[in-house]
């Protein structure tokens, strides 16, 4: 019955109503039970159930009075509110506290007010109405009851005697004294008074003042003097004699003074805190030896000092912050406090340390911090300020506390690559899939917004057939072997891409330079190679040959050989050496050039027939080599030389003795590394027509037979001493039509089937104007003689 009596006034005292921006305030009496609604604290908030989920509503309270539903918002007591002891007896009594809310963050201030019911019976500690009102004593002859009101509102009882007592007709009374409240229903206390009679000490100490007032500050150490109290007794005697004392004090009272009983003098026992009692009311009473006893009221005031730090609380953070919230997010609430009062409670309140944050002043002494700008989880990932709290005492006091606040990433960097652009040497020839290089790209995101990955975006025409790359790494692989007479450079453009949504990305120029390897031998142009084997049947295959006049003194050109490699660099650069010849004091090689000149002039001594072997050789690492065989004739004329080259056996032996100086020579060349030579083109030399035809402007003709030469090409020799003389291979048996009238034809033969090159050059004996042209028809016009 009794929390049905208290819960209909809690619905219709559980008013709401505004005061200020941010602050709501309910009233509700004292006495409701655990679970009694308080008020729709989430409506009055403006969110509706389905909010709460994601605004999470909360209190933030020292002491939890009360407590918010999850599922429908309202305010609820969270255990019994019992006004008298949470106020005392102040007039008015009320529970602060917060109100915080989540997405985004805010914060309100809530008010309930408790209402005094009539609770206790006097001794009364309620207030208002239902406080004490007044006393009514048994009846009797002797005393009345007077109630008399204190200065601070309190009601009290004097018992007065009405007339004269009689020890001896009624030593002692009992009466019985009943106080009364003006509660509804009103309550009520008695207390038995037993009064004994005593005899002749009919004056009670009187007191200097009924009230004493003194004040001291909080620090004033035990020991300290409060002030002195006084009383006297006009009897004589033991009646006279006056001791002090405290009268109905509470505990905690007695604990922090004494009064001396002799003196009245009143001193402090205990340290004062004014922060937690910021007065005190002393009854101190003088009796007298006849046992008459009087009162007086000393208040005592607590004088606030500055003792007390203020208190930094962080109610609430938003950790981690994404780097791209705006300017203006708020990511902590903090609580301000400071027990003292006056300027010593006042605080001010500022950040330390360096970070795009500020203080904004809320209601109620909380402060938001928010964003004072943008923020860059690349140059700071984590915010650490420190919160200093300062009162405006003398001396000033202070606190702080650090606020740590961690930034969430953005994927707002792309991919830089180390490099602009990248240069990769490879040696030619290489295997598939050997590494080149390894490019490189960070992102200073985190996660997976900095984790790179690299594919190929474009380059040179198929450079994606020549590399790939790897997608985690960066590193670049050849995906065939290289050959550098084919292709010398390439590019390809390589693209690093983060994994953020939306990605980003970059490129680099990789541009990869393949390097020679000496893998080409040299190849001989001039002399040109052997013609063959021979066809059976038919006449053998002939080399070009040179023709010298045995006139030639030393450092007559004979021919030139003429080589390309093709390398490059010092793989290219050739060297010539003579390696095999029939008179080898005769005849020498120019190193670098590739000239065959005489040695010393010709004799009559000297073979009519000459073997020349020379070896083209590179400077690469291990060189590279060729052979060339260069068939001379010593003659004055084509015609001498033609019964020369008919003897087969002599150029067999002369084969046979090359052969075996051939191997020699190559054995010694590869152990031989000299400057490279740059390819030089045929130089052609200088050469007489040779005087071998007679020409005829109708027809003049000679069957020359078999041993005509099949292949009998042009010199190297520049003009005006050139000539140029081609047969084809299967013209042996043709007739010759000489353009000329004149003399007679050629010889039997011209040349046997060994192997080697003829040229007729330099300083020839004139001949006639008759033989200074000549061509050759066999069945259609082959060459013209210049």
């Amino acid at each position: 019955m009794a929390s049905g009596r208290v819960l209909l006034p809690a619905l219709l005292l559980g008013l709401c109503w505004r005061v200020a921006a941010e602050r709501l305030r309910y009233t509700i009496p004292e006495e409701l039970g655990r679970g009694s609604l308080v008020g729709p604290l989430a409506r009055d908030l403006g969110l509706s159930p389905a909010d709460l989920p994601a605004r999470k509503l909360r209190l933030s309270a020292e002491k939890q009075y009360f407590t918010v539903s999850g599922e429908n918002g309202n305010l609820y007591v969270s255990e019994r509110l019992d006004r008298e002891g949470m106020c005392g007896e102040a007039a008015s009594c009320s529970v602060s506290f917060e109100a915080l809310v989540q997405n985004p963050l805010n914060v309100f201030d809530v008010e309930v007010a408790i209402q005094d019911i009539n609770d206790n019976a006097p001794q009364d500690a309620d207030v208002g109405s239902n406080s004490l009102q007044g006393y009514e004593l048994e009846a009797n002859g002797y005393f009345a009851v007077e109630v008399k009101e204190s200065p601070d509102g309190s009601k009290f009882a004097e018992l007065v005697l009405r007339r004269s007592l009689d020890r001896e007709r009624e030593p002692s009374l009992r009466l019985v004294l009943t106080a009364l409240d003006g509660g509804d229903p009103p309550r009520s206390g008695t207390a038995q008074l037993c009064i004994n009679v005593t005899d002749a000490n009919d004056n009670t100490p009187v007191f200097a003042q009924d009230r004493y007032r003194a004040s001291l500050r909080e620090d004033a150490p035990p020991g300290s003097t409060v002030l002195n109290v006084s009383a006297s007794d006009a009897d004589a005697g033991t009646n006279a004699r006056i001791t002090y004392g405290f009268g109905e004090t509470p505990a905690k009272v007695l604990q922090k003074f004494a009064v001396d009983p002799e003196g009245g003098m009143i001193t402090l026992q205990e340290a004062l805190d004014f922060e937690d009692t910021r007065s005190f009311s002393l009854a101190v009473e003088a009796r007298d030896g006849g046992g008459l006893v009087a009162h007086c009221k000393v208040e005592v005031d607590v004088l606030d000092v500055n003792d007390n730090a203020p208190e930094v609380t962080l109610t609430s953070v938003s950790s981690p912050v994404p780097e791209d919230a705006p300017a203006g997010t708020v990511v902590a609430l903090l609580k301000m406090r400071d027990r003292d009062s006056g300027e010593n409670g006042e605080v001010s309140c500022e950040l330390s340390g360096e970070a795009p944050l500020s203080l904004v002043k809320s209601s109620g002494g909380s402060y938001k911090v928010v964003t004072a700008s943008a923020l860059d989880r690349e140059q700071a990932a984590e915010h650490r300020v420190t919160v200093v709290a300062r009162d405006r005492g003398r001396p000033s006091l202070s606190s702080s506390t650090a606020l740590v606040l961690e930034v969430s990433d953005v994927n707002d960097n792309a991919p830089v690559f180390e490099e602009a652009a990248y240069s990769a040497y490879v040696a030619e020839n290489n295997a598939a899939g050997a590494p080149i290089l390894r490019v490189l790209a960070r992102d200073p995101d985190a996660g997976t917004n900095g984790r790179v990955s690299y594919w190929l975006a474009g380059g040179s025409a198929d450079a994606a057939a020549y590399v790939s790359v790897e997608a985690r790494s960066g590193a670049l692989y050849a995906q065939r072997s290289f050959d550098y007479e084919q292709c010398r450079e390439f590019a390809v453009v390589v693209r690093a891409q983060d994994g953020g949504e939306p990605a980003r990305s970059s490129t680099a120029t990789v541009r990869v330079f393949v390097l020679d390897r000496n893998d080409n031998a040299p190849r001989v142009l001039w002399p040109a190679l052997e013609a063959g084997e021979r066809v059976p049947g038919s006449a053998p295959a002939l080399e070009p040959f040179e023709v010298v006049p045995r006139s030639a003194e030393s450092g007559y050109l004979v021919a030139k050989v003429v080589a390309v490699d093709a390398d490059a660099g010092q793989n290219a650069w050739l060297s010539y050496e003579l390696v095999q010849a029939a008179e080898p004091a005769l005849f020498r090689v120019g190193l670098h050039s590739g000239e065959v000149r005489t040695a010393r002039a010709v004799s009559e001594r000297d073979a009519a027939k000459q073997r020349l072997v020379a070896v083209v050789k590179d400077h690469g690492q291990p060189a590279l080599s060729a052979t060339a065989t260069l068939h001379v004739v010593l003659a004055e004329s084509l015609q001498e030389a033609l019964p020369e080259l008919s003897d087969n056996d002599t150029v067999s032996e002369l084969t046979s003795d090359l052969n075996l100086i051939l191997v020699v020579a190559l054995a010694v060349v590869s152990l031989v590394f000299v400057l490279t030579v740059i390819l030089i083109f045929f130089k052609c030399r200088r050469s007489r027509s040779p005087p071998i035809f007679i020409t005829s402007d109708k027809e003049l003709y000679s069957s020359l037979g078999s041993k005509v030469p099949y292949n009998y090409c042009s010199s190297t020799l520049p003009l005006p001493y050139s000539y140029e003389v081609c047969l084809a291979s299967d013209s042996g048996q043709k007739d010759f039509t000489f353009l000329r009238p004149g003399t007679t034809a050629l010889s039997d033969c011209l040349l046997d089937g060994e192997h080697g090159s003829g040229t007729h050059s330099r300083k020839d004996p004139p001949i006639p104007e008759s033989l200074a042209q000549v061509s050759f028809c066999l069945d259609v016009p082959l060459c013209e003689l210049k």
